[in-house]
């Protein structure tokens, strides 16, 4: 295990290391100039403003220079300065961050319990009335762009019931941004579940325990569940992951002061400190999370483990 995790530590800093010089390579070959955006349009014109400002923010050096410095930088935490407000990149993220990872979090949270529960009912019940409708939802659903979704919630329970607000930082504010955000994969999770607990209850090993006589609830936790969790597990993991990067669009709809605004805005400003921080962060988080979901393989199934 040990060797193991030592590789996948190795794998992260590559794939961090190859995210980050395509989003500088990206930046370099866009149109435009952020010192437009540092400076504003009339001073930007002034040589010897421009040439200060390239010099103060390592404008003037080559893309390969740019990036080693940034990587130097980034190992020491440093993330750099945001133009536009002359502050530590760090420092701005840092609130943004936290409120991203709650919004996350309650929307896992959501997913985990009502898409596993759903996927479990309509798997014991299957060819039921209660399957057929379950299932013919979640194919619905799972066709509804997120954005729609947002917009919908947003028209009849905030504006027109005014059951919850529309934005905020409250608790109630993050209601609807998380539901957003959850009904999609609570859909997907559910179809997931559903699927390979079936698949698992036709296994012989679960017929042999059942014609054990071992208890059905045992049963169901000890053999079905347990063998069926795993890639809703991954599917989990990938999705908490794409959460913490930041949800561009939902953030956006809801006025959520997360990640994902900041760096919606930071696009808009060409604030590429900010955009690049935000970047670095969730490739960070989401290869740390496949490390996780991979540890936690090894803890629900033992042949992963011994292999």
């Amino acid at each position: 295990m040990g060797r193991y995790v030592a590789r996948r530590l190795g794998q992260m800093v590559i794939t961090l290391i190859g995210a980050t010089m395509v989003l500088f390579t990206c930046l370099f070959v866009l149109p435009g100039d952020p010192v437009g955006s540092i400076a504003g349009s009339d001073k930007a014109r002034d040589p010897a403003v421009v040439a200060e400002l390239r010099e103060r923010y390592g404008l003037d050096k080559s893309l390969p220079e740019q990036y080693v410095n940034y990587v130097k930088k980034v190992t020491t935490g440093d993330l750099g300065e945001d133009y536009i407000q002359r502050r530590e990149v760090s420092e701005i993220l840092g609130p943004k961050l936290a409120n991203t990872a709650k919004l996350a979090a309650f929307a896992i949270v959501l997913i985990s319990i009502f898409g596993m529960g759903v996927g479990i009912i309509a798997a014991l019940y299957r060819y039921s009335a209660l399957d057929v409708t379950t299932t013919f939802l979640t194919t619905a659903l799972v066709g509804f762009p997120t954005f729609v979704i947002g917009f919908l919630l947003k028209k009849f329970l905030a504006l027109e019931l005014q059951w919850l607000p529309i934005d905020g930082d409250s608790f109630d504010a993050m209601i609807l941004p998380a539901l957003t955000l959850a009904l999609v994969d609570i859909a997907f999770v559910a179809r997931l579940t559903r699927g390979t607990m079936l698949e698992v209850l036709r296994a012989d090993y679960v017929k042999t325990a059942v014609a054990k006589g071992l208890p059905r609830r045992r049963v169901l936790f000890k053999h079905v569940l347990r063998n069926s969790v795993i890639p809703v597990v991954t599917y989990l993991g990938i999705a908490f992951g794409a959460l913490l990067g930041g949800a561009l669009i939902t953030e956006t709809i809801f006025n959520w002061d997360g990640a994902g605004l900041a760096l919606v805005q930071a696009v808009q400003q060409q604030n590429n400190p900010i955009v690049i921080g935000v970047v670095t962060y969730s490739v960070g988080i989401f290869i740390v999370l496949s490390l996780l979901v991979d540890m936690l393989y090894a803890a629900l199934d033992p042949r992963i483990r011994l292999s």
